[in-house]
């Protein structure tokens, strides 16, 4: 919006020219996000505490959560808002991707919200059904998958890190491996929500990664000088994904532990999405499993869990999953476990930088 307020003043005051670049409006668009979450959180705090929406505390996990019982949940309605009333400020909106990329974001978030909304104000138990929940997040992955699709001059070609002249071309089932990507990297993020920042601070730094993937990609002559796919268009998706980032640490300042609040589905289930959408514009779909790699090893360990469970009848690889749980009951406190899984994420998100240059 303020992009087509200001930019066509440029030709009056020379200053508005800067609005034409996305370094400065991905930039300030973080920022935006940023305060919009700083300055909302404390009321946003009062106003689910007042409606007794506050975090359910499973008995059969760590000691240690129970004393988490009754904190508010679905700030992840603070994410989402700030978000996208930041890209509606910064972005340029006839921007094709900018519309998908807030369809995904709304669409997951309002998933997410129904989901919570039953079991935090209903007070049913469950929420959503998995059937239900998991059905209506593949039909909005889909339906992601062909609007991507149908871009103009969009690349059907997956790309392969690390090599150059390995890209496969799908054709129309692009679309069914998009939607995998996303449903995959939704899911993934919701199950590393578990404790205090624990989500949300990779998620900063996948967002920040893609921020310049997407930047990258959308600019001709960087993107023929790395020999990366040129995507036209997505540089304006590195604006959302500033807003992501921006909207993450606003967030992070009242989730850090001890949290005083958590995102609950409303904001785990858009933002794993919103990464996962990234991916597929920018054409690093499958580096989203290094740049999003904890996030990987978190589901993977479930998966590996429930599977080894059923095939010996009730034995564990882990004392418990999602993984973070296991160093929890091995004795690790939580802000240790935190802060070490925040730097997996980011030595991982640099080995993905590197491919850049390795191919």
């Amino acid at each position: 919006m303020l992009y087509h307020l200001l930019y066509p003043l440029h030709t009056t005051l020379s200053v508005f020219n800067v609005f034409r670049y996305i370094t400065f409006r991905t930039i300030y668009a973080s920022l935006t996000a940023f305060l919009i979450c700083f300055l909302l959180g404390p009321w946003i705090i009062r106003k689910l505490s007042g409606m007794q929406v506050k975090q359910y505390i499973r008995d059969d996990g760590p000691e240690s959560h129970l004393s988490k019982a009754g904190t508010p949940t679905m700030g992840g309605l603070l994410i989402v808002s700030s978000a996208v009333v930041s890209t509606l400020l910064w972005s340029d909106l006839t921007n094709s991707f900018v519309w998908i990329m807030l369809f995904v974001i709304t669409g997951y978030g309002l998933v997410g919200f129904l989901d919570d909304y039953l079991m935090q104000v209903k007070k049913r138990s469950k929420g959503l059904s998995v059937r239900t929940k998991f059905g209506l997040q593949i039909v909005l992955a889909i339906i992601t998958g062909a609007l991507v699709y149908a871009s103009p001059d969009f690349s059907t070609e997956v790309t392969i890190p690390f090599f150059k002249r390995l890209s496969p071309d799908l054709g129309w089932g692009y679309i069914f491996f998009a939607a995998l990507v996303i449903v995959a990297a939704s899911n993934a993020v919701n199950l590393t929500d578990g404790l205090d920042g624990l989500a949300i601070g990779p998620v900063i730094i996948a967002a920040a990664t893609y921020m310049f993937f997407a930047y990258v990609a959308g600019h001709v002559k960087i993107s023929e000088y790395l020999q990366i796919n040129y995507v036209a268009g997505s540089g304006e998706v590195a604006i959302i994904c500033g807003t992501l980032a921006g909207a993450g640490m606003g967030f992070l300042w009242f989730n850090a532990y001890p949290a005083q609040i958590f995102m609950g589905d409303v904001g785990s289930l858009p933002l794993g999405a919103a990464l996962g959408t990234v991916a597929v514009i920018t054409k690093q779909e499958i580096l989203l499993v290094l740049v999003g790699g904890l996030f990987v090893i978190e589901a993977l360990s479930v998966i590996f869990q429930v599977g080894f469970f059923k095939m010996t009848s009730g034995r564990r690889i882990f004392k418990m999953a999602p993984l973070h749980h296991h160093f929890e009951l091995k004795g690790w406190p939580e802000p240790k476990v935190i802060v070490r899984f925040w730097i997996i994420a980011i030595a991982l998100a640099l080995l993905a930088m590197s491919t850049l240059k390795l191919r």
